[in-house]
């Protein structure tokens, strides 16, 4: 049976009845600084979206401007009928880490420009745009098992680029994916190590980090049997 349509201010009243103190700690604990935040637990948002796959209704609820709402609009949304312009509007409003990471994952990763938001945003200068780049490239390392390695080989100077980055939600984004990346295969594993490499001989804190800490999780994975590191 499918599911009666529900309208955008239907969805948003309901979310405000489940507002959640709770949540205002879990934000502050985990550094997230929503604006306009409902404080709506996300299990409850992907209870709201089952079922729902409404393009135009995904729209309305980011318009909305609510934090909890645009997080739903990337559960609701239609990958096949998102464009490139919907994606680069979007990714200017992005005002912290969740909703970038939630939206790449739940929504852009989905989409046919993925590939080409990987490449092209992690040379925007804004913060969260350029995060939203490379957790494209990390989502589409984790979970888009049928792409061939030359995809992820063309993240790798790019990454060795952006390494100096020394904002937060940006370092942790670009080691997140060469991590991802050397997972995929005991190839690019290798790959990933000695972009890795190149990474610590630029000598700056970030660079340091980034690459002592990917080389201590693709180390391990090196040394094991191929077939252990199926998984990612």
């Amino acid at each position: 049976m499918i599911p009666p349509r529900r309208t955008c201010d239907e969805i948003l009243q309901e979310l405000k009845t489940l507002a959640d103190p709770a949540v205002i700690a879990t934000h502050q604990r985990f550094g997230i600084q929503a604006l306009n935040p409902l404080h709506v637990k996300i299990p409850d948002l992907r209870r709201i979206a089952r079922g729902l796959l409404d393009h135009d209704l995904a729209l309305q609820l980011w318009a909305s401007g609510y934090h909890e709402a645009r997080l739903l609009a990337s559960m609701v949304d239609n990958p096949a009928l998102v464009t490139r312009a919907q994606m680069d509007q979007w990714a200017m409003d992005f005002e912290s880490w969740d909703l970038c990471d939630g939206v790449c994952l739940n929504l852009f990763g989905k989409t046919t420009h993925a590939m080409a938001c990987a490449l092209e945003w992690p040379e925007c200068p804004q913060e969260f745009v350029r995060r939203a780049g490379f957790v494209i490239m990390a989502v589409l390392a984790v979970h888009d098992k049928k792409r061939a390695d030359e995809d992820f080989i063309q993240f790798l100077p790019i990454i060795v680029r952006h390494a100096t980055d020394g904002r937060n939600f940006v370092k942790k984004a670009v080691n997140w994916v060469l991590r991802q990346i050397g997972k995929r295969n005991l190839a690019l594993c290798q790959q990933a190590m000695q972009t890795a490499r190149a990474i610590r001989q630029v000598d700056t804190p970030t660079a340091r980090w980034i690459a002592s800490d990917a080389l201590r999780e693709l180390e391990k994975g090196a040394r094991r049997p191929s077939r252990s590191r199926q998984d990612g």
